[in-house]
């Protein structure tokens, strides 16, 4: 067995372990964190406690075992739960890395998750690999036969457990390996809040050098074997495929470190996920960063692996440096607090190419609604990025760029998202593409103008903003109509609802008006620059005059005896547009502090409940140390003793730091928004980043063609039906339904405009013959309204299997050609749609493209 691997490495880290091991005790602990999907925690205080968990709440088991001179000791995960755990005495995090310690009375085992998300690398960042290390010593001074066992449940690989999944050992040089994926492979198919992955594959890898045994099989059976021989088995009797429930299917290991003495000795696993593709960008799916040029796993891991030594230097280093510039920005508490939320900033966004190989960077709106590139989540998280890397925000501000430059956006406003994650494909929240109702025009609008003159402070040029000038142009003149007094509408905290004469969202389009105003300069629009800045000059004055209620702001220009954070201020000084007068900010300062509570400081005067990233915000403000302190560390006390163990949670009340809602959300970035308040220290970081040069690709915006079979958006068209399970092959041409009732499509709830015969049950199978003269050499589409899951069967061939649910008709492009599929004369169109709540409707219409 090797002698420790990085020694120097495990130095750094005791050396640091120093200053920041202490009694922070984080809600949850990042261990695997690379995007939405690929996010694993342990949800408390000891890693054995409990088993860890994807970032929605499921399981995701990750199973460590210690022998120790034929004694098993249980590290991570609880099961078995008969088993004695060694002690864990400490756990540290770091930017890019967790450090558990564990200690009896013959050994000590150091465990160390690293996930090198090094901003200054995007190859690197993307990379869904995370490396996994075991580093034992003897603490008696004897020596000890010791072994180890890890494993991973197939859960990783499936969004239920009652999937099937098959696994595999590919031969790939210089690693052991297994591999697990779902049989059915639904590439992008799913899209929801509460979803887990079920395509691509989980890779469990090991280096060959270090010997280890791996085998896929049940669980128990796994653990069992090694707890009595120091091994898992040679083979099972487990067959393939199998649903993941049938006995807890797992990727395991060991190995056997021979003698242990008082010089450490390492071993290390690889955990990696292929997803074959990552997002569903309007009529384009996208690969992640990592895959652009054609790589694949094949070849990724014997890189990652070749370059771990190298990126393990890397990461104590950044982590270390960051760590120092947090502490100095804020102090400790901030710095771990910051450290904690690193990974869960990044693990709520998924980087990919577009089709010119640019990259864009997406984010899901975790546990809200699932939503995506959502621009009041982007613009809370909007600081981590800026700090850190120009190329990753233009990433993350390019999609809602050119959604709202196309023509499938029609309103004089920024859009809210571009979807449901991972499907891309135009506005779902609100009114959607079709209406103005629950929409949040005032509030994403200015969050894109600022976010843009971030961007050009960070760039030293405004290059950016005048490639999308038409835009940037036409939400200003919506600020400028509407932004001072906003009507009765959303802003991103619509949790508290509608809210007319809103004064922190009139504040944020006063504040939008001046970064205008900065941009058109910076242009060289001197004339339309010194226009702006004069009007919003008098902006200020009279929200100054209108706002001001004794020592304090308003909630809303109408409601005395009310306050609010005015945490949208915050860009005043950062982007150098000195409009508000210091001694506003200064009066607010003074008034938050009276008002807090012990976890922090409430959102506004209607409710106990906060934002943490508004109150960083808001503490930023402060003009000393000591004050952004007192109000940010009521943030930490929150981390330490919130009684829910989630990804940090940005919501929840500060007289009991219980969670309202809010998880594993990317908002939490806004936390290094002090990091960007130090020009120097902004500089200092960003110059570490990478750029990457060349246009993006245009919006793939597939139009169908000729319509082969309509749908009845139009026109009712008459469809047989049966809400009974159909006995047979029932999507077959060959099927006899006259037993059937025949109904007209559409089919569902009687509020949905194109429903013509109710359907209210859970299930329904609906069937249509149709004739065409003749074929085309053209690929195939639907045009489909589905609400819930539906299959569609055309010719008895299964052609498509639809996840969750539409709000109106969209394309679906199937990869075939019309006359593969369809015949001159009769064909049959067979649908199964099932429904578990809310609306229900069914219809389905085909056309070339």
């Amino acid at each position: 067995m090797s002698k420790p691997i990085f020694l120097s490495l495990l130095a750094a880290v005791m050396l640091h372990l120093g200053s920041f091991s202490q009694d922070f005790r984080p809600p949850a602990v990042p261990l695997v964190a690379h995007d939405p999907y690929f996010s694993i925690w342990s949800p408390s205080d000891n890693l054995y406690d409990r088993e860890p968990v994807h970032w929605t709440g499921r399981d995701n088991a990750l199973h460590s075992i210690l022998r120790v001179d034929g004694k098993s000791y249980r590290v991570m995960g609880s099961h078995p739960s008969n088993l004695e755990p060694i002690k864990q005495t400490g756990v540290t995090v770091y930017p890019t890395r967790t450090v558990y310690q564990f200690k009896n009375s013959e050994v000590s085992l150091e465990l160390v998750f690293t996930t090198p998300s090094l901003m200054n690398n995007l190859d690197v960042l993307s990379r869904p690999v995370t490396y996994i290390n075991w580093n034992v010593k003897s603490v008696d001074g004897k020596e000890h036969d010791v072994q180890v066992y890890f494993d991973c449940s197939a859960t990783l690989a499936v969004n239920e457990p009652e999937q099937e999944v098959g696994w595999d050992s590919p031969t790939i040089e210089g690693l052991n390996v297994l591999r697990l994926g779902t049989t059915d492979q639904p590439v992008l198919q799913k899209r929801g809040d509460d979803i887990r992955i079920d395509w691509g594959y989980v890779y469990f890898a090991i280096p060959q050098g270090q010997k280890p045994q791996l085998l896929a099989g049940r669980s128990n059976e796994l653990i069992h074997s090694f707890i009595s021989d120091g091994k898992v088995p040679e083979s099972t009797n487990l067959s393939q495929p199998r649903r993941v429930r049938e006995g807890w299917v797992s990727l395991g290991a060991s190995w056997n470190l021979g003698k242990v003495g008082l010089t450490a000795v390492s071993t290390q696993a690889l955990l990696a996920y292929d997803d074959i593709y990552s997002i569903k960008y309007f009529d384009a799916n996208l690969p992640a960063w990592w895959k652009r040029n054609g790589a694949t796993m094949e070849q990724l891991l014997p890189q990652a692996l070749g370059e771990y030594k190298k990126l393990s230097a890397e990461c104590a280093a950044f982590d270390t440096e960051l760590m120092a510039d947090m502490e100095k920005a804020g102090g400790k508490k901030y710095a771990m607090v910051n450290a904690l939320v690193y990974r869960q900033v990044l693990a709520a966004h998924k980087l990919v190419a577009d089709e010119n190989g640019k990259p864009l960077l997406f984010s899901k709106e975790n546990n809200s609604n699932g939503c995506m590139a959502t621009v009041d989540v982007i613009y809370p998280a909007a600081p981590y990025f800026f700090l850190f890397s120009k190329e990753l925000t233009k990433a993350m501000l390019q999609p809602v760029f050119s959604y709202a430059a196309s023509e499938r956006w029609k309103f004089p406003f920024a859009p809210h998202d571009l979807g449901t994650y991972p499907h891309a494909t135009g506005q779902v929240y609100g009114g959607g593409e079709i209406s103005e109702e629950n929409q949040m025009p005032v509030e994403e609008s200015a969050n894109m103008i600022i976010m843009t003159a971030a961007l050009a402070q960070m760039e030293g040029n405004a290059s950016y903003a005048q490639e999308n000038w038409a835009v940037l142009e036409k939400w200003s003149e919506y600020l400028l109509s509407k932004g001072f007094d906003p009507e009765n509408q959303l802003c991103t905290d619509d949790f508290a609802g509608h809210l007319a004469h809103n004064i922190n969202l009139s504040a944020k389009a006063i504040v939008a008006l001046g970064c205008y105003a900065k941009l058109c300069d910076m242009t060289g629009s001197k004339k339309k620059a010194k226009e702006i800045r004069e009007t919003t000059e008098g902006m200020v004055k009279k929200w100054i005059e209108q706002a001001t209620e004794g020592d304090h702001t308003r909630l809303a220009f109408d409601r005395p005896g009310t306050w609010s954070q005015k945490y949208n201020l915050v860009w005043d000084e950062i982007l150098g547009l000195n409009l508000f007068p210091r001694e506003v900010i200064d009066k607010e300062i003074a008034h938050y502090k009276k008002m807090q509570a012990e976890f922090g400081l409430p959102l506004d005067s209607r409710e106990r409940y906060t934002k943490n990233d508004w109150i960083t915000w808001t503490a930023t403000m402060a003009t000393t140390k000591e004050d952004f302190m007192e109000l940010f560390n009521p943030i930490y006390h929150f981390a330490n003793k919130t009684p829910q163990r989630v990804p940090l949670s940005d919501w929840y009340i500060t007289d009991n730091a219980y969670m309202v809602g809010f998880k594993a959300r990317s908002v939490v970035g806004g936390f290094y928004i002090k990091m960007i308040a130090d020009k120097e220290t902004w500089n200092k970081w960003l110059n570490k980043g990478t750029n990457v040069t060349g246009p993006w690709a245009p919006l793939k915006l597939v139009e169908l063609g000729k319509e082969i079979l309509a749908h009845s958006a139009r026109q009712g068209y008459e469809w047989k039906y049966t809400l009974q399970f159909p006995a047979g092959d029932w999507y077959k041409p060959g099927f006899n339904d006259e037993n059937w009732q025949t109904g007209t499509a559409g089919f569902g709830s009687l509020d949905i405009p194109f429903s013509r015969t109710h359907w209210q049950t859970n299930e329904i199978w609906v069937r249509r013959t149709f004739t065409i003269d003749e074929l085309s050499d053209k690929k195939l589409a639907l045009n489909i309204f589905h609400d819930e899951d539906a299959e569609v069967y055309i010719n008895g061939e299964l052609v498509a299997r639809l996840y969750s649910y539409t709000t109106s008709y969209q394309k679906v492009l199937l990869d075939k050609h019309v006359k593969d599929v369809l015949k001159i004369g009769a064909n049959t169109i067979a649908v199964h749609c099932r429904q578990t709540v809310g609306g229900q409707f069914i219809d389905v219409g085909l056309a070339e493209y």
